[in-house]
């Protein structure tokens, strides 16, 4: 197994400074983190618009300096490393390959992510959540975010408009008459996107979507928006219970909402004036995340917010974003790495793999993990 040497890419920025690019197809960086040169490559690459990655066989080679110089990503093959290192699991030449091969499909939107962590932890986590949001809308209006748009909306005409092949029936039987069917979103009028009770000094909030895994949709985060205000106007509030109802927290944002908004400017207007993770650090009332099942996009980012984070043992987490041509859009590159540091958090958004309540619990992610039975929204 071998790795580019640091020598050879410092070599190459002296000869072309926009070397590593989207621009120029070469979007990511790896290199030898045992290596002399590769701190001085991270000091050089900070501020290049790639990703930059520094991988290790065993870090008993590595200099201590690596793990503070300024790689994006820094992966091993030692088990259980230490942060802020991802283990590969299966192990360097594979970790590496599905990272290429996601950088190479999604640049623009892989460097942005990239660009925006390294800012996200500096100053107040509410800036970060606003610079998130800027980040979003410009690659709202890119050609990554606008070609899986098509290709969604291509696919759910062609599941709409696909019909059921008929059964034969022998006729003198007569055919029964199917039951019917509610439409998608009926009776949501009678079903409140979001409950919220109040016991005793404690605010408990329910995202009540459970037939699409409360994915958030334009009610349901304006029933958490007004929950957080509720709460930020009640001096006697000592708490405040987040939960899911049904099997999941939340599988994120409401797919058939996406790509809505007329325009990127006012996506950012309302993302940041509506802002369900703005409105739950302005209440300042101290909140716990009680996760499940799906906890995608915004079901991960959102949490990540909480004083404190109970998941279940089947909670999974998972950040699809880059996949669609975006960076994350609840807040998550603001909360995620205060709770993981920055490298696990870009190494997870940009992966977009799940990790399990186990993991999360070893990086920090969740706080504990207990039963499902007991937590706001369990009806079990």
């Amino acid at each position: 197994m071998s790795f580019p040497a640091p020598e050879a890419a410092l070599a190459a920025l002296h000869v072309d400074p926009e070397v590593f690019s989207p621009l120029d197809e070469r979007p990511l960086l790896v290199v030898d983190a045992a290596a002399p040169a590769a701190v001085r490559v991270a000091e050089v690459g900070r501020h290049l618009p790639c990703v930059l990655v520094a991988v290790a066989e065993d870090l008993r080679r590595v200099p201590a300096e690596v793990a503070a110089a300024g790689f994006d990503i820094l992966l091993t093959e030692t088990p259980a490393p230490p942060r802020p290192w991802v283990h590969a699991p299966g192990g360097l030449d594979a970790a590496v390959a599905a990272l290429a091969a996601v950088v190479r499909s999604r640049p623009f939107a892989s460097v942005a992510l990239v660009q925006l962590l390294r800012l996200s932890c500096r100053g107040d986590i509410r800036d970060a959540v606003v610079a998130e949001s800027f980040a979003y809308s410009a690659l709202q209006a890119g050609p990554e975010f606008a070609a899986w748009l098509d290709d969604h909306r291509r696919r759910r005409a062609a599941r709409a408009n696909r019909q059921p092949t008929p059964l034969t029936v022998p006729t003198p039987l007569a055919v029964p008459t199917p039951p019917t069917v509610p439409p998608a979103g009926a009776g949501a009028a009678e079903r409140p996107a979001v409950l919220v009770e109040r016991h005793g000094s404690v605010l408990t909030v329910i995202l009540n979507r459970p037939g699409r895994h409360n994915a958030v949709n334009t009610g349901l985060r304006d029933g958490l928006v007004a929950a957080f205000r509720l709460a930020a106007l009640d001096d006697d509030l000592t708490g405040i219970r987040l939960g899911g109802a049904g099997p999941s927290f939340s599988s994120g944002g409401d797919l058939t909402e996406f790509g809505s908004l007329p325009d990127p400017g006012r996506a950012h207007a309302v993302r940041t004036s509506r802002s369900i993770p703005l409105n739950l650090l302005a209440c300042g009332v101290p909140a716990t995340a009680y996760v499940h099942g799906l906890c995608i996009g915004a079901g991960a980012e959102l949490p990540a917010f909480c004083t404190r984070v109970i998941a279940a043992p089947d909670a999974t987490f998972r950040l699809p974003e880059i996949a669609m041509g975006l960076v994350p859009g609840a807040g998550g590159t603001a909360s995620l790495p205060r709770r993981i540091g920055r490298h696990r958090a870009t190494h997870l958004i940009l992966s977009g793999e799940p990790i399990d309540a186990e993991q999360a619990l070893a990086w920090g992610l969740v706080d504990a993990i207990e039963p499902r039975h007991g937590m706001p929204g369990a009806t079990d």
